[in-house]
C-alpha cells in the first residue's frame, strides 16, 4: 500500500507503477473503480461459446506444437465433450509449451476470436481445474505495463481496510435521493457478492454506480460553483455606458447596413450589464456558424473602449484574426477608434511598434494570435480580453492573456486607487460549437452563457448532399458549372490524423488533378504548412475572386467569410468529427446564391460514420448538431482544451445521466448555502489536488 509520504522515500517498482496511475493516497485507490467484470462464476460449454465473447472452459489438450507463420508460435488444441477450439501464443516460455503436452486438463480463459481454422483464443489464461469457481464477478481494473491485476486488488483490498469509506453525505439526503450509503457501494463495485445482479454492475446501472456518479457529479458542481466564487472575490473596473451623448456603440449600431436581430440585442444587453459590474465578467458567448458573434464582440470591445480601457481579441488562427481586424476596422475606424494588428508573421519593426504603442496606451484595441501572450507584450491598461474559437485555445494560454490585464502585470497609473486588491480583465470567450444543455450545465456551470439564436437576415439555408466517391466525375462537373455561373467553390481535402506530411501530399494531388480536370478554372491550395503571408495571400485571391476554385486544408474551417462561396466539396467526410463537418460547412451560405454542401464519402461506412453523415443531412442546427455529436463521442472532443482545467468525469455519462446532473446540481447549490461543512467535506474526497483551473 503507497501513500502520499512514499514519495518521500525511493519509490519500489510497484508504487512507481501506481504512481504512473495517479494512486498515490488510500482515496485514490478507493476511487480507482473496475473499468469492466468478467464472470469466471462458471464454466461453458464449447459448443455455446462464439466469436467476440470471453470464455472460461475446462478442455483437455488434443495436441500442440511449435509453428513458424511467418514467426514463431505456439499453436494447440483442446476440446471437451461438446468441441474443440484452438489456442495460440505469438510469443511464449518453455513452462507454457510444456502445460500443453496432450492428455493435460486445465481451465482456459480468454476471448473468442474467429481464426483461419474456426475458433480460437489468443494468448489465454491457464490454471488448474481444480482451482475453486469465484463465488462472484471478477473485478477488471485500468493498469499500466507491467502491473498485474493481482497487485492492483490487493492495494485496494488494503485501501478499503484502511482507508476513510465514512459517507460525505448525511443519512436524510441520502434518503431523499434514493441513494445508498457511499461504503456499501464502494465495496460491491470491488468486491460484488453473488446475488448482486451480475447484468446492471457490467452495465454501469446497478444503484453502487448511481452513487458513485452521483457523487462525481456533485464533486464537480461544487468546484465549478466555488470557482465561479472565487472570481466574483476578485476586482475589475467597472466599464459603465458612457452618458449623455451618442455613445460609441450606438452610432456603431447606426451605421451598419444590417439590423440586429432581437438575439443579437438581448445577448449584448446581458454583456453590457456585466461589464458595469465592479467583478469580472467570465462569460462564453455561443452561437451557430454565422450568427453574427463577431459584431456583438466588436460592440462589446466599443463599450469597454469608451470607458478608458484596452481590449485584446485573440483567435486561433492568423487566417481568423486577419478577417475579425478587417472586418472590425472597417467597423471602428469611421468611429474614430484605431485597431492594431499583431501576429507572429509581421516583420520585426511591425511588431515592435505595435508592442510600443500597446504599451503607451496608443492601441485602444489589439486583434491578434498568441503572439499577444508573449513576454514582450505589456498592456498600459488592458480591461477587456476577447478570445474567439476558445476551445482550440488551452487554459494556460487564456490565463496568460488574462494575467496580462492584472495591475501587476500592466504599466497604467491608472489603477493605483486599488491598492489593497489587484484588478483583472473582463472576459468574453466566443465559440461557433453551440454546447449541449448537459455539457454546459456540467462543466461549464462556472461561466454565464449567453447565446445568439438563428441567422440573421440574408443567411441562406445550405443544401447538404450525400454522394458517394465512385460519382466523383459528377462532382467535379457540378464544380465547373457552378463556376460557369460566377459561383466559388471550396474543395476541402481529408483529414488524416496519423500523417500530417499525408494529408499535404493529398491536398497537392487534390490541387494537381482538379487544376487538370478544370483547364479554364483558376484553382488555388492553401494548406497548414504554408507561410501565414502565402495563405494570407491565396485567401485575398480568393475572396477577390480570382480563385475559383479554392483546395483547402482544415485551416479553412474556423471564421472564414467569402459570401461568393457557394458550394463545397469535403471529400473522405467519414473521416471528419461531426462537429468539424458542421464547421465547414458553415463557410457557404453566407450569401445570396443557393448553396450546396456535398460530402463525398468512400465506402464501405462505419455505423458511426453513417451516424455522423445522417446527422448533417438531417440538420443544419448546430444546438442539434452538438448534442447529436456529444452522444456518439462523449464530451471529451467537445471540451477541447477545456478537459485541460475540468476533470473529464470518469464515471458519470452525460449521454445517459443527464437527471443525475440536474440533481447533483440543485443539491450542490442547497450544500453551499446551508451546510458548507459537508459540501467541504465531499470536495476533498473528489477534487483535491484538482482544482488548478480555478484561475482559468
Amino acid at each position: 500500500m503507497t501513500t502520499a509520504s512514499s514519495t518521500a522515500k525511493t519509490l519500489s517498482a510497484t508504487e512507481a507503477k501506481f504512481h504512473r496511475l495517479g494512486l498515490l493516497t488510500p482515496q485514490d485507490f478507493i476511487l480507482h473503480l473496475p473499468i469492466r467484470y468478467e464472470d469466471e462464476t462458471e464454466i461453458q460449454r464449447i459448443e455455446n461459446i462464439h466469436a467476440g465473447q470471453r470464455a472460461q472452459i475446462e478442455a483437455v489438450v488434443i495436441d500442440s506444437q511449435v509453428r513458424y507463420q511467418p514467426r514463431r508460435q505456439l499453436s494447440a488444441t483442446v476440446q471437451d465433450e461438446s468441441g474443440s477450439i484452438s489456442l495460440r501464443w505469438m510469443t511464449f516460455y518453455p513452462s507454457q509449451q510444456q502445460q500443453m503436452q496432450a492428455g493435460r486438463k486445465w481451465r482456459i480463459r480468454g476471448e473468442v476470436r474467429a481464426g483461419f481454422h474456426g475458433l480460437e483464443i489468443i494468448h489465454p489464461k491457464i490454471s488448474a481445474p481444480s482451482s475453486p469457481l469465484p463465488a462472484a464477478l471478477t473485478p477488471v481494473y485500468s493498469t499500466t505495463d507491467g502491473l498485474p491485476q493481482t497487485a492492483l486488488r490487493k492495494a485496494i483490498s488494503s485501501a478499503l481496510i484502511h482507508g476513510d469509506v465514512t459517507d460525505t453525505l448525511p443519512s436524510v439526503i441520502l434518503k431523499k435521493l434514493g441513494l445508498m450509503p457511499f461504503e456499501d457501494a464502494i465495496r460491491i463495485l470491488h468486491a460484488p457478492s453473488p446475488n448482486e445482479d451480475a447484468q446492471s454492475l457490467i452495465e454501469h446501472h446497478h444503484p453502487a454506480w448511481l452513487r458513485i456518479k452521483f457523487d462525481e457529479l456533485l464533486a464537480q458542481q461544487l468546484s465549478l460553483a466555488a470557482a465561479r466564487e472565487s472570481r466574483r472575490q476578485k476586482r475589475s473596473r467597472p466599464l459603465a455606458k458612457a452618458p449623455g451623448s451618442l455613445s460609441l456603440c450606438e452610432r456603431l449600431i447606426a451605421a451598419l447596413p444590417f439590423k440586429l436581430t432581437d438575439s443579437q440585442v438581448r445577448v449584448i444587453n446581458e454583456i453590457s450589464n456585466d461589464l458595469t459590474r465592479s467583478f469580472p465578467m467570465y462569460r462564453l458567448l455561443q452561437g451557430d456558424v454565422g450568427s453574427g458573434k463577431t459584431i456583438v464582440a466588436a460592440l462589446t470591445a466599443l463599450q469597454a473602449i469608451e470607458a478608458g480601457v484596452q481590449v485584446a481579441m485573440m483567435a486561433p488562427t492568423e487566417i481568423l484574426a486577419q478577417q475579425h481586424y478587417e472586418k472590425i476596422k472597417s467597423w471602428c475606424e469611421p468611429l474614430g477608434v484605431k485597431v492594431f494588428w499583431l501576429t507572429g508573421s509581421m516583420t520585426s519593426k511591425s511588431r515592435k511598434l505595435a508592442a510600443q504603442a500597446i504599451e503607451d496606451g496608443t492601441a485602444r484595441f489589439v486583434i491578434g494570435t498568441q503572439a499577444l501572450i508573449q513576454d514582450t507584450v505589456h498592456f498600459k491598461e488592458l480591461g477587456l480580453i476577447i478570445v474567439d474559437e476558445q476551445h482550440r485555445f488551452g487554459v494556460g494560454q487564456r490565463l496568460s492573456l488574462s494575467r496580462k490585464g492584472e495591475t501587476g502585470d500592466t504599466v497604467s497609473s491608472q489603477f493605483e486607487a486599488a491598492k489593497d486588491q489587484d484588478l483583472v480583465p473582463h472576459q468574453l470567450t466566443m465559440s461557433a460549437t453551440p454546447i449541449p444543455r448537459t455539457l454546459a450545465m456540467t462543466f461549464y456551470a462556472d461561466l454565464e452563457v449567453s447565446s445568439i439564436i438563428g441567422l440573421p437576415p440574408g443567411r441562406t439555408p445550405v443544401t447538404t448532399k450525400l454522394i458517394a466517391d465512385s460519382r466523383r466525375d459528377e462532382v467535379i462537373a457540378h464544380v465547373a458549372n457552378a463556376a460557369a455561373q460566377g459561383n466559388q467553390i471550396y474543395w476541402v481535402c481529408p483529414l488524416i490524423e496519423e500523417s500530417e506530411a499525408l494529408e499535404l501530399q493529398t491536398a497537392v494531388d487534390t490541387h494537381q488533378a482538379l487544376s487538370m480536370a478544370l483547364p479554364n478554372l483558376n484553382v488555388g491550395l492553401v494548406h497548414g504548412r504554408m507561410s501565414n503571408a502565402d495563405k494570407a495571400t491565396t485567401m485575398q485571391d480568393f475572396r477577390n475572386g480570382i480563385t475559383h476554385v479554392l483546395v483547402a486544408t482544415t485551416v479553412i474551417e474556423v471564421g472564414v467569410d467569402v459570401p461568393n462561396a457557394s458550394l463545397m466539396v469535403i471529400e473522405h467526410a467519414e473521416r471528419f468529427g461531426l462537429a468539424q463537418l458542421h464547421q465547414l460547412r458553415g463557410r457557404v451560405g453566407r450569401g445570396h446564391a443557393t448553396s450546396v454542401c456535398v460530402l463525398l464519402y468512400q465506402t464501405p461506412l462505419s455505423l458511426i460514420a453513417r451516424q455522423r453523415l445522417r446527422a448533417m443531412y438531417e440538420t443544419q442546427d448546430g444546438f442539434e448538431i452538438a448534442q447529436r455529436d456529444l452522444d456518439l463521442r462523449g464530451p471529451g472532443e467537445l471540451l477541447g482544451s477545456r478537459q485541460s482545467g475540468v476533470a473529464l468525469l470518469r464515471f458519470a455519462d452525460l449521454a445517459e445521466d443527464g437527471g443525475l446532473v440536474q440533481a447533483a446540481r440543485e443539491m450542490a447549490v442547497m450544500l453551499r448555502q446551508k451546510h458548507p461543512d459537508i459540501a467541504e467535506k465531499h470536495l476533498n474526497r473528489w477534487m483535491r489536488g484538482k482544482e488548478d483551473f480555478l484561475r482559468s
